[in-house]
């Protein structure tokens, strides 16, 4: 009897999203991943292959890197200046196979609060 391994189901509903969901140079699109530790988002023009703007609780400006709401909010405020500021305004979302609620749900809200357009 096989088992569920969530990190393969996840991959395919990702795979799945990447069919349909691609970036170009007047809409980039806007991956989100996470780990138990980070999170991570980039906006990337997938037509010449290029991250185009990141950020992530990896960067110097998180003094208690972590993986939560919270976390993802200063995330998607932080993409969002960093997006505008690189004269980009509109972007298709990337969820990334992960479901749209909690963590994903939030840096989506906060990306959009900070004046990029979904």
């Amino acid at each position: 009897m096989s088992t569920i391994n969530r990190k393969s189901i996840r991959r395919r509903i990702h795979n799945r999203i990447r069919r349909k969901v691609s970036g170009t140079a007047a809409r980039p699109r806007l991956a989100v991943s996470y780990s138990n530790q980070h999170i991570y988002a980039q906006v990337i023009d997938d037509s010449v292959g290029r991250t185009l703007v990141s950020a992530s609780t990896l960067d110097k400006s998180f003094e208690k890197a972590a993986s939560n709401v919270e976390s993802a909010q200063k995330i998607g405020k932080l993409l969002a200046e960093r997006a505008t500021g690189a004269n980009i305004s509109a972007v298709v979302f990337d969820r990334g196979g992960h479901l749209f609620h909690g963590k994903i749900k939030a840096l989506a809200d906060a990306a959009r609060d900070g004046g990029l357009q979904f």
